[in-house]
């Protein structure tokens, strides 16, 4: 029986690692294989200038711009209502039938298809509260779409932090909320973070909610109030309508190098910041 059970591991651990492998295999084929064909498509021009005739011809300036200022409206008013609602349900709130619904409530959100958040947008922010398609429209409806992520994601890496971190700071007269600032935050951090990144990375990846909020105007946005066309959208549209494929291809190209670099920074930001941290803890 043990010779049975220590083969039936080994077995196991094999269609593990034989998984794992494909899945990475998979991956590392779908960038390749954009990155081979979009990259001899990206030089200067192609960076600075505005596209023109529907696509086929110019760069994407505009769409890089749009992308940004879509991406920093949803994150300026997610990360406060996000990381306030989760230290609020941490800290604040006994388990009870209200945290219970909030809870359920933050998952089923994270679930819904991003098309039925872009049909809210357009009825709320564009149509109802007379926003037009806009930076604005498209920032509140990411806004909201990315909310129950960083809310689920930060909650967990709060509760993740050991009570006795918590008891060491009110045994030395610490209020509940320099507890929290001083000593459940700095822990949860990392977690808090990493949920905050993958907003980004969704915020900047999103097709549908942003086509229907943000427009998709080729035009370089003066202001929050411009309508605005983000790169996963002109992407989607490039391929879809078959406009130009080496634009397409060099689009999806520079949407992985951003996202890419959007991580690595952040990810180096966050250790010189653990980094400090260790350095005043030991201290």
């Amino acid at each position: 029986m043990k010779k049975i059970g220590h083969m039936g591991g080994k077995i196991a651990k094999t269609l593990i690692w034989f998984a794992a492998l494909m899945v990475l295999a998979l991956l590392f084929f779908i960038i390749i294989h954009i990155l081979v064909k979009g990259l001899p498509a990206i030089d200067w021009r192609f960076l600075t200038d505005i596209p023109r005739s529907m696509g086929r011809e110019g760069g994407i300036a505009s769409t890089i711009v749009g992308t940004l200022m879509v991406t920093a409206v949803a994150i300026v008013i997610a990360i406060p209502f996000g990381i306030g609602s989760a230290v609020y349900l941490a800290e604040y709130t006994h388990e009870n039938i209200v945290t219970r619904v909030i809870r359920f409530s933050a998952e089923a959100l994270a679930g819904i298809p991003s098309i039925v958040y872009g049909l809210f947008g357009f009825i709320f922010f564009v149509i109802y509260l007379n926003l037009g398609w806009s930076v604005l429209s498209g920032g509140l409806t990411m806004a909201v779409m990315i909310l129950p992520t960083i809310i689920r994601t930060s909650e967990e890496a709060i509760l993740a932090v050991p009570n006795s971190y918590r008891e060491v700071s009110y045994s030395l007269g610490g209020t509940k909320w320099q507890t929290i600032v001083k000593a459940v935050f700095p822990s949860a951090s990392r977690g808090v973070f990493n949920g905050v990144m993958l907003s980004i990375g969704r915020c900047i990846a999103e097709t549908a909610a942003v086509m229907l909020t943000a427009g998709s105007s080729l035009g370089m946005p003066t202001s929050l109030f411009a309508p605005t066309r983000t790169m996963a959208v002109h992407f989607y549209i490039l391929a879809l309508e078959g406009i130009s494929m080496k634009n397409a291809y060099a689009t999806a190209a520079l949407l992985i190098i951003l996202i890419f670099i959007v991580n690595v920074a952040a990810n180096m930001l966050m250790s010189k910041i653990s980094a400090k941290e260790s350095v005043k803890a030991k201290r």
